[in-house]
């Protein structure tokens, strides 16, 4: 089991970025990523009272609003307006099994490597289903047919990757210093991260985003007790 982390040389902290500024962009990314939030919480059955970590520029949190879902944010960053604010790795305001799912799109990268399991132990623990949103290290070439008819949707995708380069899990190193790591490196490849993930949780689905190939979903149920 994970020990909470306690790290004094190197602490979850915001994007080192124009945050206001990014807080007004939207993307086509951003309605993809929403689509596909919604469309796996729909496979939850029974499934109402979402936590999200890391709202972003909002729009998940409105279109899961606008389809009835009872909606909670959290994120480090109080630019970001979320309910409330701290770090996935300590969510301990909240209750075991509080929320029916959790979402953490593309969020858990913006941490250093010793808070991954930490912050996967605590979704486990808040919630009974987690979204696992994660960046794939780029630079990534896609072949997509679609014919037109019976639903065929073809895709080939590589990933142009560095066999070689590990990245240390302490130093933002990647996406202009905002990640700590991305899907594909050494030590965070796809078994790598289910393995570390298993420890939390059954592994629904994982599948890589045909749509936005720059993103590798984890869907994923708790498999966590209360302590």
């Amino acid at each position: 089991m994970a020990q909470s982390a306690h790290h004094d040389d190197v602490q979850p902290s915001v994007m080192p970025v124009d945050r206001d500024k990014w807080f007004r962009e939207l993307h086509l990314s951003n309605f993809v990523n929403s689509y596909y939030q919604y469309r796996d919480l729909q496979r939850m059955g029974r499934c109402k009272r979402v936590l999200i970590v890391g709202p972003g520029q909002g729009l998940d949190t409105q279109v899961l609003k606008w389809r009835g879902y009872e909606v909670t944010t959290f994120d480090i960053d109080a630019t970001f307006q979320p309910d409330h604010v701290g770090s996935v790795h300590d969510l301990s305001r909240f209750a075991y099994r509080q929320f029916d799912a959790s979402i953490a799109s593309h969020v858990l990268e913006h941490l250093p490597e010793p808070y991954l399991d930490q912050s996967l132990r605590e979704l486990a623990r808040v919630s009974r289903y987690s979204l696992v949103y994660l960046p794939v290290h780029r630079r990534n070439l896609h072949l997509r047919i679609v014919p037109g008819f019976k639903d065929i949707d073809l895709s080939l995708i590589v990933d142009i990757v560095n066999p070689f380069e590990k990245p240390n899990g302490t130093a933002p190193r990647y996406m202009a210093k905002q990640h700590y790591w991305e899907v594909g490196m050494r030590g965070y490849r796809v078994k790598d991260l289910l393995k570390r993930m298993a420890a939390f949780f059954h592994v629904i689905e994982a599948y890589r985003n045909k749509d936005w190939i720059s993103s590798h979903n984890f869907v994923l149920e708790s498999t966590l007790g209360p302590d």
